[in-house]
């Protein structure tokens, strides 16, 4: 397999982001991480998504870590800082959950977690979820779901993977900003475009729209309906979290909220003004919604 690493010097002066980067060896990867807040504090592990990275959570790491709570926020292999496979066959469903629960369990040895999942973030967190529950303690599904390929996508969101199968060129910040309701300034755009040197480092954001199953013999199916399976079951605190502007993933929030048991009886909050990449445009309040929600539910010892 063919890996690229983007040169460190694209991430200077990153505004608002002067986390050191840390590193795991997944699998033979290198995934990049960034912490906040004490080492002894619970964890909550922030997944971003498509096509984003761990900078998306700047201003939600501070008021987690203000909390005395362990804010992790990894990027997943192909985005950030993390090692960039270079052919798009060498990125499946499958290989982007296992390098999540290896970074999470073998590398960090995380436990009673609190995973915060928005669009990829919670495809691949929700799987975790399903298939290793003894290893959390709360849910966070912000802006996300967990397709099947037995309901369709919505038309947005077609548009969408065909822009980025398709476009002869791709700036990953335009795509960014199309999904907040707010401008990002300059410099926060070229922070997203900052891990993808030129075209040969964008195999993850070119494939992950393919990797979604959208068809019930896709690939992926049989595992994100057995994770539905279990999530039918799961009884621990689990927090719907969504914007209220996002039209690729809103139809998910209430099919979550009546499936998952543990969302009964909790209060849900819809976060206003905000588009698909929430974090950016409501990242202080996304914080505080996940800092409420932990101290509501603590653990029992």
């Amino acid at each position: 397999m063919r890996v690229l690493r983007t040169p460190e010097d694209r991430f200077t002066d990153l505004p608002d982001f002067a986390y050191p980067p840390r590193y795991a060896d997944v699998d033979g990867v290198r995934m990049a991480y960034v912490e906040d807040g004490p080492s002894d504090g619970e964890p909550v592990l922030l997944l971003h998504g498509e096509p984003s990275w761990s900078f998306l959570y700047r201003t939600v790491m501070p008021v987690l870590a203000a909390a005395g709570l362990r804010a992790i926020a990894p990027d997943l292999i192909g985005f950030g800082r993390s090692d960039k496979p270079a052919e798009q066959e060498a990125h499946s469903y499958a290989r982007h959950v296992e390098w999540v629960r290896s970074f999470a369990f073998d590398a960090l040895d995380l436990r009673d977690v609190t995973v915060v999942g928005q669009d990829w973030g919670g495809l691949i967190g929700l799987r975790l979820v399903a298939e290793h529950p003894d290893r959390f303690a709360r849910v966070v599904a912000a802006n996300t779901g967990l397709p099947t390929g037995d309901q369709p996508m919505p038309e947005i969101w077609h548009r969408f993977r065909d822009v980025v199968r398709s476009a002869p060129t791709l700036q990953v910040s335009r795509l960014v900003q199309a999904g907040c309701q707010t401008d990002p300034p300059e410099e926060v755009l070229a922070a997203y475009d900052a891990p993808f040197p030129d075209e040969s480092y964008l195999a993850a954001v070119r494939v992950m729209p393919n990797l979604v199953p959208t068809s019930p013999d896709d690939p992926a199916t049989p595992a994100n309906r057995a994770a539905w399976q279990q999530l039918s079951t799961w009884d621990r605190p689990f927090l719907v979290a969504f914007s209220d502007g996002d039209p690729i993933t809103g139809a998910m929030a209430p099919v979550l909220q009546r499936t998952v048991p543990g969302a009964a009886g909790v209060e849900h909050p819809v976060i206003a003004g905000a588009g698909h990449f929430l974090q950016e445009d409501a990242g202080q309040r996304l914080g505080e919604v996940i800092v409420e929600f932990v101290r509501r539910y603590p653990t029992t010892a």
